[in-house]
């Protein structure tokens, strides 16, 4: 079992930054692929940014390409979300997501099996 907190949340104008965290606890061993996924009211939750632990680049939506940077340390535990030049398109629940397996396509929901409770970004015109 593996346990998922995220933090780093907040509110902020349109252009500025936030890094987010997912604290990772339990048998974290057992995570290979890790993502972060967003889910605004009334829309489906996407794939922002995932990696695939010590195997390969990471992956990104378009959406945030050249905006966000998934990054993680492994001695913490912890996977990171950088996000630069925010838009009010990226208000959103933030959530982390950890998979038992090394996912195809990790920017799709399905196939992850720990999720966090999520941290709210909210960003302003």
């Amino acid at each position: 079992q593996v346990q998922l907190v995220e933090s780093g949340g907040g509110s902020v104008q349109a252009g500025g930054s936030l890094r987010l965290s997912c604290a990772a606890s339990g048998y974290t061993y057992s995570s290979y692929s890790m993502g972060w996924f967003r889910q605004a009211p009334g829309k489906e939750r996407e794939g922002v940014a995932a990696i695939n632990i010590g195997a390969g680049s990471p992956f990104y939506a378009d959406s945030v390409k050249g905006r966000f940077t998934i990054s993680q340390d492994n001695a913490k535990n912890t996977l990171y979300l950088q996000m630069n030049s925010l838009k009010p398109e990226d208000t959103a629940m933030y959530y982390c997501a950890s998979a038992r397996t090394w996912l195809s396509s990790p920017l799709f929901r399905y196939g992850y099996n720990y999720w966090g409770q999520g941290t709210q970004v909210t960003v302003s015109s």
